[in-house]
């Protein structure tokens, strides 16, 4: 068995194409115990999400985690699971669809845009591989987590390496570590945050929430927190708030080791009894909708608001499929690729065929001999 994988049927000459893969984190296949847990499974075994020794992490994770978590993971994933599915699943399916509709308006060359999910399905390795089958030579890797962290932006990079080194033939290789401050990132969330103020009004906070990591991460050299409040601070000086007026809090703790701060769920039970009773909270970590933001915000963080005495708690959507979403990465891509023959606003598709076929022929006449 050949040790690297090369492209069944592959003939020299033919025309290229790049691509751009879109990865987010994932999701259960199912709202079901069994696929909760095969996810978790994934999930937890990534060395970049617990940086446990596997000797010390193995025994808790299949001893106890996998025993218990995943029906209680599941029960939550019901609460949001529609007749479709997985909102995420659905939500980066739309982003896709219209991510390649405004790449194609914007320029002629022959550019694939794809998802993948780090854990669960569609899967990094799986997707690369119909890329590559698909003629695409040039690859742009977009992981859509604005703040760059190892436990998410850099495992990412570790599913495309752990690929690519199964290839015999690689491809051209780009990757976008963050985009946290990136204009147009910073304008769609600011656009998203008027426009809930148009219909609902404004709240006496916007609360920021963003995943937490454990601190420790922080303290070995993880910029993710950094990033964060950039993030947040160029949300706020965009919407002219004042200091006050904006809060950043982290969320989805789990054990008892210390994260980020401050938390989310307690700061949100903390505001009513400083007079705040009506908060908005907005997620610009999460570019699709998805379980943290859609039950562990909307629905669990604001029932325990409304049971601390606040009056009003909305969740402002993720970007998800949104024009403004869409033009934010629509300008990172073709920034990225810039440079690229494909990404040539004036490519000229009969002029790339005339040179394939020319290339195919040089090919045909050197193994005849001729």
């Amino acid at each position: 068995m050949p040790r690297y994988l090369g492209q069944s049927g592959f003939r020299h000459g033919e025309q290229a194409a790049a691509a751009v893969l879109l990865v987010n984190l994932g999701t259960p296949a199912a709202a079901t115990t069994r696929g909760v847990r095969r996810y978790l499974a994934q999930f937890l075994a990534d060395p970049r999400i617990v940086e446990w020794p596997r000797w010390a992490w193995w025994p808790i994770l299949h001893g106890v985690i996998l025993r218990l978590r995943p029906a209680r993971s599941a029960e939550l994933y019901r609460r949001i699971w529609t007749e479709q599915g997985s909102p995420l699943a659905q939500g980066m399916d739309a982003l896709t669809g219209k991510l390649q509709a405004a790449l194609r308006a914007q320029r002629p060359g022959p550019i694939l845009v794809r998802h993948a999910m780090r854990y669960g399905q569609p899967a990094i390795g799986a997707v690369m591989r119909e890329l590559a089958q698909a003629g695409a030579r040039r690859l742009l890797v977009l992981p859509l987590f604005p703040q760059y962290s190892g436990t998410t932006t850099a495992s990412v990079m570790d599913a495309v390496g752990a690929e690519l080194a199964r290839w015999r033939w690689l491809p051209d290789l780009r990757f976008v570590a963050d985009y946290h401050v990136a204009p147009r990132y910073i304008e769609a969330l600011a656009r998203s945050v008027e426009a809930h103020w148009q219909r609902h009004g404004r709240a006496a906070r916007l609360v920021v929430s963003f995943h937490g990591t454990p601190a420790s991460y922080l303290q070995r050299g993880d910029p993710y927190f950094c990033q964060c409040q950039a993030t947040a601070r160029r949300l706020r000086e965009r919407l002219g708030l004042d200091e006050d007026a904006l809060l950043v809090s982290f969320q989805s703790r789990v054990g008892r080791a210390r994260w980020l701060q401050p938390y989310t769920d307690e700061l949100l039970a903390e505001l009513p009894h400083d007079g705040v009773r009506h908060v908005q909270v907005l997620c610009p970590g999460f570019a699709v909708d998805c379980l943290e933001t859609l039950e562990e915000i909307a629905l669990t963080n604001h029932a325990r608001f409304l049971h601390a005495g606040g009056e009003r708690l909305e969740y402002i959507p993720a970007l998800n499929d949104s024009a403004d979403h869409v033009a934010a990465l629509l300008d990172l891509v073709l920034r990225n690729g810039a440079g690229w023959p494909e990404f040539a606003p004036d490519w000229d598709g009969a002029a790339a065929a005339a040179q394939a076929r020319a290339a195919r022929l040089r090919q045909e006449r050197l193994r005849d001999g001729r």
